[in-house]
């Protein structure tokens, strides 16, 4: 359990927080591209607390400012998009990508008092679907070369879902090995068939559904190490006295995790705080060997979400269609074939906040501990001016691996096939 200070250090990402602070020293997706409509490249966005609007460049670009006219407040989510940058409607001030107020129609012709006037800005990255912000102090660092990021675009696909809870809570949940065994198994057998869903897939070697090799394997052995980009998790399957499960799943800091499924699939989910009750989770998938199949999986992901917030059908306020038949015949949750709605379900069940003074973890949360433990030194490095994790430029990757090895040569068995998945891969070896 965390003491009450470190529980709020965690959880509060707000303007002069401490976590706010550190947060906005990595890029942060701020929208999807397919968010805005092709006749207004204009939307409102809420990041770290803060209310900004995003809008398109005339070179292709993107800017991110602050929401509210320096003049007398009003929505600049509803201006003008003209003259390369934002019209407030309200007097005609006219704001450029760097928050800069250039024109101010009704003032003195002789006036410089735009020249005065400022509202906030932040740098903007667009990759494979999401536009990414820098939110903190000074320049930028690189952005990161991770699969994901570097994938072409047709290797991949990006999707996003709102969840009503801290942003910690989602995260958590991604780095928890064990809990696949139970939330995401089948009282008999998925019966599924679908493309891009992680727990339907075969496991090389073993002819079953993931689903179920992990269902009847609940008890895996987690161990965890330190990487340049955040966190290795190992979750160790000992199938027979001669072959185990390995699937490794990454931490990516601060708020990102890497998970495989299949051979070749892998997708890499951030989870970034609207504010300290809410959050977005966006995600990349990219396939190692085949061009995804974007319009099978936007639907997928469409039929289980309103639109425009993302917010999921079954949500809190239907008790994520929970239904006890199913629950008694078919899914442990009960809530449905789509694992996204039984992790949101954990997270969100816990409360918007959950209280992490109160709990009690074991051996099989040493992936959360050590995220937890790790997120709380950066906090404090952060304030002192010291160097942070996952923070500049040659971060690659990271690993993530779902295989069945034998017991005796488990590392190097999964290190090979790994090679060998991007020497064959049309793009990873360029990665």
């Amino acid at each position: 359990m965390l003491k009450r200070e470190e529980d709020e250090r965690v959880t509060r990402s707000g303007p002069g927080t401490p976590l706010g602070k550190l947060m906005r020293a990595y890029w942060q997706p701020a929208a999807l591209v397919s968010e805005l409509a092709p006749d207004r490249q204009v939307k409102p966005v809420r990041l770290l607390g803060e209310d900004l609007v995003l809008f398109r460049q005339p070179d292709g670009g993107w800017a991110l400012v602050g929401r509210f006219c320096a003049h007398r407040g009003v929505d600049l989510a509803f201006a003008r998009h003209e003259d390369g940058g934002l019209r407030c409607l309200y007097h005609g001030w006219l704001y450029g990508p760097d928050g800069r107020c250039t024109e101010q129609p009704a003032e003195p012709a002789h006036s410089r008092f735009a020249e005065k006037v400022r509202i906030p800005s932040y740098p903007c990255v667009e990759r494979n679907g999401i536009v990414f912000a820098y939110l903190g102090e000074g320049d930028p660092p690189p952005l990161p070369g991770y699969d994901a990021l570097e994938a072409p675009d047709e290797y991949t696909f990006a999707f996003k879902g709102l969840w009503e809870c801290n942003w910690l809570q989602g995260l958590e949940g991604g780095i928890d090995p064990s809990h696949v065994s139970f939330l995401h198994r089948f009282i008999d057998e998925d019966p599924r068939e679908v493309y891009g869903q992680q727990f339907s897939e075969i496991v090389e070697g073993t002819g079953q559904k993931l689903s179920k090799l992990v269902g009847d394997a609940f008890r895996p052995d987690i161990e965890v190490e330190d990487t340049e980009y955040g966190l290795r998790v190992y979750a160790l399957r000992q199938l027979t006295e001669e072959i185990r499960h390995v699937r490794i799943t990454n931490l990516v800091f601060p708020n990102a995790f890497v998970v495989p499924f299949g051979n070749d699939k892998v997708f890499i989910q951030w989870h970034v705080p609207v504010d300290d009750e809410n959050h977005y989770w966006y995600m990349i998938f990219y396939d190692f060997a085949e061009q995804t199949d974007k319009e099978t999986l936007l639907a997928q992901r469409l039929s289980e979400v309103s639109l425009p917030d993302y917010r999921p059908l079954r949500n809190r306020a239907n008790n994520w269609g929970y239904d006890p038949a199913e629950q008694r015949d078919l899914t442990y949750t009960g809530m449905g074939l789509d694992i996204n709605v039984h992790d949101q379900w954990a997270v969100e069940s816990m409360g918007r906040i959950q209280d992490r003074t109160t709990e009690r973890l074991g051996v099989s949360d040493r992936a959360v501990t050590a995220n937890r433990r790790k997120l709380l030194r950066a906090i404090d490095a952060h304030a002192a001016g010291g160097p942070l994790p996952a923070h500049g430029a040659g971060l690659t990757g990271p690993l993530a691996v779902d295989t069945i090895a034998p017991t005796a040569d488990w590392e190097a068995t999964w290190r090979r096939r790994e090679s060998e998945r991007r020497s064959k891969s049309p793009w990873a070896s360029r990665a």
